[in-house]
């Protein structure tokens, strides 16, 4: 009934002979090759347990003309033990008689059932054991240095790749099927844990190259912060005036010889700041006017985070570039101490102090550094 394909042997004849016995019964047999279909659920693939059906009934004479039986009951099947298949193993069988209700009448049916169980190790060795071990060397990329980039992404990179080969491999010898099967889940899960290997590295290598940046800043910051409170200090403590020597030449009538002491004008500079110091004002020839030194303190350093919000590192130590306008913070008010801003000495020297000494750790992001998320990627 559910042949797919069967024909008769005729090498070197007919292979079919009848037997008639004194007791009047007949005996005839063929020998007959049949290839059945045998519908199969993979939902357990490749650990999968298989039914299939061998069905005898006669096409056009119905039970009124012919009933067929098990001529010896449940021994009437038998499997030789000398057959074997490839990928199955044969766990039993079972028959039965039923009788069938089809549009043309009623039919005689006998059935065979065979329960087959699929072999392992094909699959153990081509598939379980390959996948599983690409997992394990995946995670090799845990034990490398964080900063051997080529050597970690290579190793991830060169993982996922083989995942997806196997997979395609396997998946090409089996039907297209719409639901997951066993292997699937397997294999799925295997690539999953080589793709957040690699993921993990870039994970690992994105908040390695944030914290750097955030304690390149956080230096650059504190820097300018020493600075700029040093020339806090020695604004509010400027040094004893520089002395004026005069002297004069009596003659017969002669001019006078005057010798001028002037501040020399001073220049520092760095990658973070300038420092100047602007000589006193001159007054009238013969005479120096010795006033208080203004001192102008000017800081800029890239940002990024800073330029992305429009302003600089300028703006963070300084207050901003003001017109030296009153609590512009640009310069000094006339009037104000040297080196103070639109708040005074105070409330400038609040802003590096709270930058020197910040509330949380700068090694990490999140509460955790690379070096931890390496070590419990190892435990895991």
């Amino acid at each position: 009934v559910n042949e797919k394909q069967s024909y008769f042997h005729i090498a070197t004849t007919s292979n079919e002979f009848i037997r008639i016995h004194h007791s009047g019964s007949i005996t005839r047999s063929i020998r007959l090759t049949i290839t059945a279909s045998c519908p199969m659920g993979l939902q357990y693939f490749p650990m999968d347990r298989q039914l299939c059906h061998i069905e005898i009934e006669s096409f056009g004479y119905t039970m009124r003309e012919i009933r067929y039986k098990w001529n010896e009951g449940p021994n009437s099947v038998g499997v030789s033990s000398e057959v074997s298949l490839p990928q199955f193993k044969v766990l039993g069988h079972r028959q039965r008689a039923m009788e069938i209700s089809l549009t043309t009448g009623n039919y005689s049916r006998l059935a065979c059932e065979i329960q087959f169980v699929r072999s392992m190790g094909y699959y153990l060795i081509q598939i379980y054991i390959p996948s599983g071990l690409i997992v394990v060397i995946s995670w090799v990329s845990f034990w490398l240095n964080r900063n051997a980039t080529p050597a970690r992404v290579a190793l991830g990179v060169t993982t996922v790749l083989t995942m997806t080969t196997l997979m395609s491999s396997t998946n090409a010898a089996l039907p297209k099927i719409s639901y997951v099967k066993s292997i699937d889940v397997y294999l799925g899960t295997c690539f999953v844990m080589v793709f957040a290997s690699l993921l993990e590295y870039a994970t690992v290598g994105y908040m390695a190259k944030r914290i750097q940046m955030r304690k390149q800043r956080f230096m650059a910051i504190q820097k300018i912060a020493e600075q700029k409170k040093q020339q806090q200090a020695d604004a509010n403590h400027p040094p004893p005036p520089p002395p004026v020597a005069s002297d004069h030449s009596h003659g017969h009538g002669h001019g006078h010889s005057h010798t001028h002491q002037h501040t020399p004008k001073q220049q520092m500079g760095s990658r973070s700041g300038t420092m100047q110091n602007v000589p006193p004002n001159m007054g009238s020839r013969g005479c120096s006017i010795v006033g208080p030194l203004f001192q102008e303190v000017r800081f800029k350093v890239h940002d990024p985070k800073a330029h992305s919000k429009g302003g600089t590192l300028e703006n963070t130590i300084n207050g901003g570039r003001g017109g030296g306008q009153p609590g512009g913070g640009g310069g000094p008010p006339p009037g104000g101490p040297p080196g103070g801003g639109g708040g005074g000495p105070d409330e400038e020297s609040a802003a590096p102090q709270h930058l020197i000494h910040p509330g949380k750790d700068i090694n990490k992001l999140l509460g955790i550094t690379p070096s931890d998320i390496d070590k419990y990627s190892r435990i895991v």
